[in-house]
């Protein structure tokens, strides 16, 4: 298992913790599979990796995607596995269900995941699915930060109170996003998100935040024509 970790790491990604599935998840896609290896992006791990990649300066679209597949790809066919995606489905796969088996991340007020070090600055790109049930190491285990903040400023912090107890008012932060009042979330990454204390050194830089923020709002653009 630490080869594959280190692999992934030098190819400029993050190894985001492992899990191994029950016989009753060895279904479709993963009939064949034993272990499931996650790949991501930690903090600011990745990201470089990306900037410096030919699909980050090709003008095409979806260029995170086409390049965590092109890494991904590449490390699964180096080590027999099967590359899967959280993105790009039919088949969707449970990433969120998978993390919290492989890594201590627990749901956040704002529905993201929270990691103890990262905080909320973090996501899964991929994963390999390897045949063997391999020797994967013990996750880690903590206890939710969430349920030690009082203060919650993670859902203070947001312009519009797109985040509630009832869900996320995804048309609420879509229009802000688009707006004049929008810019300083577009521009430096979302307030409710930076608003968070923990994993705060690990915060996306500018070019980061405003990428993640552009392709956030990019499906929910209206159709040209």
């Amino acid at each position: 298992m630490a080869s594959v970790f280190a692999a992934i790491e030098s190819a400029g990604l993050a190894a985001r913790g492992a899990l191994l599935l029950a016989d009753d998840e060895r279904v479709g896609v993963v009939s064949d599979a034993r272990t499931i290896v996650l790949v991501g992006v930690a903090g600011r791990f990745g990201w470089e990796a990306f900037a410096a990649s030919p699909e980050a300066r090709d003008g095409e679209k979806n260029p995170l995607d086409r390049f965590s597949r092109r890494v991904i790809d590449g490390l699964s066919r180096a080590f027999g596995a099967v590359a899967l995606y959280p993105f790009g489905g039919p088949p969707f796969f449970p990433f969120q269900q998978w993390a919290r088996r492989a890594e201590p991340v627990h749901p956040s007020p704002i529905g993201l995941l929270v990691h103890p070090r990262y905080g909320l600055w973090h996501s899964y790109r991929g994963a390999l699915a390897f045949p063997e049930a391999l020797d994967i190491p013990t996750p880690a285990r903590s206890a939710n930060p969430c349920d030690a903040c009082a203060e919650k400023p993670c859902l203070a912090a947001c312009p519009v109170a797109a985040f509630t107890a009832s869900g996320y008012d995804v048309p609420a932060c879509v229009a802000h996003l688009r707006g004049p009042k929008g810019i300083e979330c577009m521009s430096a990454g979302c307030l409710a998100r930076r608003a968070c204390p923990v994993g705060a050194d690990h915060a996306h830089g500018l070019e980061q935040a405003a990428f993640a923020m552009r392709a956030f709002l990019r499906p929910h653009e209206a159709p040209e024509g």
